[in-house]
């Protein structure tokens, strides 16, 4: 009788460290190939995101395809930027693609010369220039390159201080916020 207890408190305990195996298993694939979560630092998404919400991002989609003007992404921040953390993630939106001209003339981006328009923005809202992109200045973005910015313009750390970010820098596309509740759903581009 004894030996049949250890035999089915060894079965549960068998099938309990399996469960957990495999529940770890998928949160790390998950994790490592699909989405990740990201907390948003600061305010320079305003109001697209405010500071201390949650949300996805998608790691697949740009394994998928490119990714596309107007896209929220998550980058791993340049080595030149101060950070807290050993490796730190900024969230912005890609405005250049490679190969594209760009510049920041009287409050506003241009692409290939032609004013960017921007309806995801206030009509309030001034671009200033910055270290890497000077006013009036026009920069090709190379090969691999894309040119992000905060929607918050004045108080967002950008491309146009420490330049384009390279493709392999891009953790992946704002997918889904998930906190607060009030505001869950997919994050729209």
């Amino acid at each position: 009788m004894v030996g049949k207890i250890l035999g089915k408190v060894g079965m549960f305990f068998l099938e309990t460290v399996q469960a957990i195996v495999l529940a770890l298993s998928i949160f790390i694939i998950v994790y490592l190939f699909l989405f990740q979560p990201h907390r948003v630092s600061g305010r320079s998404m305003y109001t697209a995101f405010d500071d201390g919400e949650f949300l996805l991002t998608n790691k697949l989609s740009y394994r998928l395809g490119s990714p596309e003007r107007g896209d929220i992404v998550v980058f791993k921040a340049p080595k030149t930027e101060p950070c807290s953390e050993i490796e730190c993630e900024y969230i912005k939106r890609i405005i250049g693609l490679p190969g594209e001209a760009i510049k920041v003339s009287n409050g506003h981006y241009y692409i290939n010369g032609i004013k960017l328009e921007e309806n995801y923005l206030g009509t309030d809202v001034y671009t200033n220039d910055g270290t890497y992109l000077p006013e009036s200045v026009e920069k090709i973005l190379p090969d691999g390159y894309f040119f992000v910015s905060g929607d918050n313009r004045p108080y967002s750390r950008d491309s146009r201080e420490f330049g384009p970010v390279p493709y392999p820098s891009i953790v992946g596309k704002a997918w889904f916020r998930y906190w607060p509740v009030n505001k869950m759903g997919l994050i729209k581009h």
